[in-house]
C-alpha cells in the first residue's frame, strides 16, 4: 500500500493545488492530512473545501482547533512580541474569513488517526498526529532527546508515528528492543506543503509504502520518501501582501521560513 501524507497547508491554496497535481501522478492508494488547514493566508475556506470534497481523512491541527472554536488563540509558540502581534492579525483575519460551515468542519476533526496493519502475522501500528500524541501543539523537533522520543512512541503504541507542526521534515529510527531482539520504531515529520520552515521554499509531503516486507524487526523496511514540489509562490506571497496580513508572511514563503 502506498500512502501519501501531508500537513500544514495554512490556507495556501496554490500550494495545495500543486500538491494534488503532483500526488495524482504517484499512483497512491490513500491520502491523509495531518492538519493545520488554515492560518497565515487568505484561502481558509477554499483549502477546507478542497480537502472536504475529496473526502480526505484529516486530523485537527492546533490552528484548526482554535479557529473551529472561534478562539483568538491558535496554540502557536510565538517567541517574540513581533511574532505575537503578527500572529494575532492572522488569527483575526482567519476568524473573519472562515465560513460557519467550514468552522464546524474544523471543530469536528479528530485528534488522531490510528491504522493497524497485520503483515506476515505481525502487527504494525501507524499513528497519525499533528504535534504529538500527548498534545496537539507539542513540537517534536529532530533534535528531541532519543529516550524522550522513544517513550512517546512506546506509550502511544506506535511503530510508525507521522506528524507535522514544526514544518521541518525528518525521519528518525529508534529501537525499543534489544540488539538481538529489536523493535524498530519510526518518527516521521512530514514537513509542510504550505509554509515550509527548513529554508527550502518548495512544498513537502511524504510517500509511505507499507507492504508484506514491512516489519518492526527490520529498520530498513520502512523508507519514507520525502517529495518536494514547486508551486506558484508569488501568487501566495502577493495574496498575503494584498491582505491585512503582515508582509513578513510573504517573505517567509519566498525564503522557505
Amino acid at each position: 500500500m502506498k500512502i501519501a501524507l501531508f500537513s500544514d497547508v495554512h490556507a495556501n491554496l496554490p500550494a495545495l493545488e500543486a500538491f494534488f497535481t503532483d500526488v495524482e501522478k504517484r499512483d497512491v492508494d490513500s491520502i491523509y492530512c495531518l492538519g493545520d488547514l488554515v492560518g497565515y493566508n487568505i484561502w481558509p475556506n477554499e483549502v477546507s473545501e478542497e480537502i472536504r470534497k475529496r473526502n480526505i481523512p484529516t486530523i485537527a491541527g492546533n490552528y484548526d482547533f482554535g479557529i473551529g472554536r472561534n478562539s483568538d488563540d491558535c496554540g502557536c509558540a510565538y517567541k517574540t512580541d513581533v511574532e505575537k502581534a503578527n500572529g494575532a492579525i492572522s488569527i483575526s483575519l482567519t476568524n473573519d474569513l472562515i465560513s460557519e460551515k467550514n468552522r464546524a468542519y474544523l471543530r469536528s476533526l479528530p485528534a488522531h488517526i490510528r491504522i493497524e496493519f497485520k503483515l506476515n502475522e505481525e502487527k504494525l501500528n501507524l499513528l497519525l498526529v499533528h504535534g504529538s500524541p500527548r498534545k496537539i501543539n507539542e513540537y517534536l523537533f529532530e533534535d528531541r532527546d532519543e529516550k524522550c522520543l522513544l517513550r512517546i512512541l512506546e506509550k502511544a503504541d506506535a511503530d510508525i508515528m507521522c506528524f507535522g507542526h514544526t514544518h521541518k521534515p525528518y525521519h528518525r529510527i529508534l529501537n525499543s528492543g534489544e540488539e538481538e531482539n529489536p523493535h524498530y520504531r519510526h518518527a516521521i515529520n512530514l514537513g509542510s506543503i504550505g509554509k515550509p520552515k527548513d529554508s527550502d521554499n518548495r512544498g513537502c509531503y511524504v510517500l509511505l509504502e507499507i507492504n508484506e516486507n514491512a516489519s518492526i524487526l527490520d529498520k530498513d523496511s520502512i523508507k519514507p520518501q520525502f517529495i518536494r514540489f514547486e508551486y506558484d509562490i508569488e501568487k501566495a506571497a502577493k495574496a498575503v501582501e494584498e491582505s491585512r496580513l503582515p508582509n513578513a508572511y510573504a517573505e517567509h514563503l519566498r525564503n522557505g521560513y
